[in-house]
């Protein structure tokens, strides 16, 4: 499957708009900054008729190392989830 990368994107958006190659990837990444920034905040980052980025912290919980089968504590971590919003999923899975 392949992926879509940063470049390509900067690719894409030039092949429509025409513009300088550099000012699109500096748009990008201004872009992913902000995406950043704001998901780093534990805020939701909402794109109509795309879905909804969602980070939240998870406290540290009890694990267990499945080859000893020791108990270990997880560290606490930060979670990005991704939601799809309704139109989306309907682009995606026609009936």
């Amino acid at each position: 499957m392949p992926t879509l990368t940063k470049s390509a994107i900067v690719d894409a958006i030039y092949e429509r708009t025409g513009r300088h190659r550099t000012e699109i990837k500096e748009y990008v990444d201004a872009l992913l900054e902000v995406m950043i920034k704001v998901l780093k905040k534990d805020h939701s980052l909402l794109s109509c008729g795309l879905g909804k980025l969602e980070a939240y912290g998870k406290e540290p919980r009890k694990g267990r190392n499945p080859h000893t089968g020791e108990t270990i504590t997880l560290a606490a971590r930060k979670i990005i989830v991704f939601r799809l919003s309704r139109k989306f999923r309907a682009v995606l899975n026609p009936e």
